[in-house]
Parts: C-alpha cells; sequence; structure tokens
C-alpha cells in the first residue's frame, strides 16, 4: 500500500506493507494548517487485470488539488492506496485496512472486485466512490456507493443503438475472461441485442495467456458489421487486437472500448475505428466546447507531470474522479468531512458540473450511479476522435430500467 500525502515528506508506515510518498507536483504545494482528509484508493495496478493509469490519474489529482484547489476547504487531501490485484480476497484486506485508517471514502480504480470490500466499508459507514462500476455486483445497488460516470450498462446500450442507426446489424465483441465478465456476456449482452434488434455475440480471451491473433480470427470469420471489445484491460490489449484485425483484412468497424493509445501508434490503422468514454478525451479535444478543452489541457499538465506515469483513458478517468470529489466535498461543512457526511454530500448533487463530463444528479434510490449518459467517437485520418452526435449520448430508459442499478 502507499500514501500519496500532501507535503514533500516520504516516512514509513506502522502498517507491514504501507509506504509514503508523494507525486511531483508540476508547481509548489502550499503549507496547511487543518489535518488532511484521507481516501482510501482500491489500486488496480497489479494482478492479471492491471489499470495501471489510474495510479497515474489519483497522483496527478492531489498534486492538482493539493497545489491548485487549496485541498478541500484547507484540509491537505491524503490517498492510502492499497493494491487489489484484482482479486476479491485482495479487495476485502483492502478495505479492512481502509477502515482500521479511518478513511473518509475510498475511490474505486476501475476494479472487477470491488463489491468484495462494500461489507467491510458500509458498515464502518465508509462510502465507496467511483466513476464507472466494472464490477457489476457494486453497479446493481445503491447503498453505501457513488460512481460519477454511467454504468457499464449505459456504454453497450449507447453504442447498439448509435451502431443500429448507422445501420449496422451485428456485432461480436470480446472480454476478458473473469467471473464478472460473464454477467456481461453471458446475461446483459443477450437482452441488450434483443430488446435493441441486434444481433450481438460475446466471446472471451484469457487474462492471463490472451490470444488476440485468436480472438481476431472469430472476429474475421464471423464478418460482422462491427467487431472489438466491451472493455479493454490495457491499451496493449486494443493495440494487439486492431493490429489482428488489419492483418485479418478485417473490413467491418473496430470498436476498442475506451482505448486511445493505439490510435497514436497506429492513426491509419485506427481510422475509421470507434470507442466510447464516460468523459472527455485529449483525442477529441478540438472537438470538444472551450472550457473542457481547458480541462483537458489542466490534466494533461499534471497527468504528464507524474514521474514513469501511464497516461491514457484510466488515468483521465480517475483525475477527474477525486477532483469531483474534492468540489463536491469543498461545499460540504466541516461537520460532513466524515464518511456518513461524505455520502451525504456525494448523494445530494443535482446538476453537478464534472470534470471532463456532463452534468450530473446523484442520489437514485436504486442505482449507484449519477448519470447514464456518455460519448461514442469515431477515430479520424488525423488521429483525432470525433463525436457522433453533437452532445451526450443518453441510452434508451426502457432498456436501461430492465438492469439492476442501471437507473
Amino acid at each position: 500500500m502507499r500514501r500519496y500525502p500532501a507535503v514533500l515528506l516520504v516516512a514509513t508506515l506502522a502498517a507491514a506493507g504501507c509506504a509514503s510518498e508523494t507525486p511531483a507536483p508540476p508547481g509548489a504545494s502550499p503549507t496547511f494548517s487543518k489535518p488532511p482528509i484521507t481516501v482510501g484508493f482500491l489500486n488496480p495496478s497489479g494482478g492479471p487485470v492491471p489499470q495501471p493509469g489510474t495510479d497515474t490519474g489519483v497522483k496527478a489529482a492531489v498534486s492538482y488539488i493539493n497545489g491548485e484547489l487549496g485541498g478541500i476547504n484547507g484540509h491537505p487531501l491524503e490517498v492510502v492506496s492499497c493494491d487489489t490485484d484484482t482479486t476479491p480476497e485482495r479487495a476485502q484486506s483492502c478495505a479492512n485496512t481502509f477502515v482500521e485508517k479511518k478513511v473518509v471514502a475510498v475511490m474505486d480504480g476501475y476494479n472487477l472486485s470491488s463489491s468484495a470490500a462494500l461489507p467491510a466499508l458500509t458498515a464502518a459507514q465508509i462510502p465507496l466512490v467511483g466513476m464507472i462500476p466494472f464490477d457489476s455486483v457494486t453497479g446493481a445497488k445503491a447503498e453505501n456507493r457513488v460512481f460519477f460516470a454511467a454504468p457499464q450498462a449505459s456504454f453497450l446500450v449507447g453504442a447498439l443503438q448509435a451502431f443500429k442507426s448507422d445501420g449496422k446489424k451485428s456485432v461480436t465483441l470480446a472480454l476478458v475472461d473473469t467471473p464478472s465478465s460473464h454477467q456481461t456476456i453471458d446475461n446483459l449482452l443477450p437482452v441488450l441485442a434483443k430488446t435493441l434488434g441486434i444481433d450481438a455475440k460475446g466471446i472471451y480471451f484469457s487474462a492471463t495467456n490472451p490470444n488476440f491473433t485468436a480472438v481476431a480470427s472469430t472476429i474475421a470469420q464471423a464478418n460482422p458489421d462491427v467487431g472489438g471489445l466491451v472493455a479493454s484491460p490495457s491499451e496493449a490489449v486494443c493495440s494487439a487486437l486492431v493490429k489482428a484485425l488489419r492483418q485479418l483484412q478485417y473490413k467491418g468497424e473496430i470498436f476498442t472500448a475506451a482505448c486511445t493509445d493505439y490510435i497514436k501508434s497506429s492513426p491509419a490503422q485506427a481510422a475509421g475505428g470507434a470507442l466510447y468514454s464516460s468523459n472527455w478525451l485529449p483525442a477529441a479535444a478540438k472537438y470538444a466546447p472551450a472550457d473542457v478543452q481547458a480541462e483537458l489541457t489542466l490534466a494533461e499538465k499534471y497527468i504528464s507531470g507524474v514521474s514513469g506515469g501511464t497516461p491514457g483513458y484510466y488515468a483521465y478517468g480517475e483525475f477527474a474522479l477525486l477532483v469531483n470529489f474534492a468540489k463536491a466535498m469543498a461545499a460540504a461543512p466541516e461537520s460532513d468531512l466524515t464518511g456518513p457526511g461524505a455520502l451525504k454530500t456525494l448523494k445530494a448533487l443535482k446538476d453537478f458540473p464534472t470534470f471532463l463530463g456532463p452534468k450530473v444528479t446523484c442520489g437514485s434510490a436504486t442505482s449507484p450511479n449519477c448519470t447514464t449518459q456518455m460519448l461514442l467517437f469515431v477515430v479520424q485520418a488525423d488521429g483525432t476522435a470525433k463525436p457522433v452526435t453533437d452532445g451526450w449520448i443518453t441510452p434508451v430508459p426502457q432498456v436501461l430500467a430492465a438492469i439492476p442499478g442501471a437507473v
């Protein structure tokens, strides 16, 4: 576990496996007179399905929040990071550590097993806060959790809607083989396909020994109008699959979930492909509103300032998460800078302008998500990502209503 404090201090924590470190900020951090507000971070940087960009986003956000925003009501933000290795056992162990550390809230880093942390956190009245609940069990209920972005179902529904409206009739999408993935492929995708009237199939690839030539071959043989990924465990997965599909001369539209790095490495192969997102991305900056362009510039400044960091979708998403949390809590009274107070504050947000995202309203009795809106982009020949619509896509509410926790 690692801690990212507000002051330039490196210390050894009493807990075994914990260390204190500070990200390198682009600017100097102020001196704080108030005690820190400490949050936990379920960090999925290790294990078979890592999301290393999340760690980069957290470090960058701490630098920005403490360096430019002045912390939260004058309190520096401090993060206790715990590597979940994406397994339920580690998520549960991390939750117990967060309870011991008396954190105010826990940030979810797009974990596939975050639900394992919920019993301990809920008992201690520590809310789980995230962007997209990658664990479908976490996303199925609203108790003691708030997610600023849309549920998984929104991205599938929104994308399938857009594909169908563009005349696409068949879709084959791959997903890493985990228990959570089977909820999506085996249960969710068939229902969505039938409801929306599109032929959609799902296939799996191994988390530990993926063969993207075989995945690409399966997609190419079926020859769907759209082929690609439901979600990607890493940018490398997207690059490998796109390369394999192009080598097989697949002519359909390649869908790469939320990946963007492959566009820079091979824009010619990327052109014509599609990707979705919960927030605006740097590749789409030229098409974004002026205020969003300013936010992208700010986020890029801090993310690029993290030594050895991993930029990309997850870095920007996690950066946005902590900024949203900090700005929301900055409006709360001192008495609410606690676990129950944080949950109350977040659940009460109405038309809240999220960083790089839409305005959201939280507090649904049935969904932990504050919005169902998403963006879908098409990669252009110049390597930019252009939105397929003028604004945010709202998936069909009637379809989402059939999915627990979606609305």
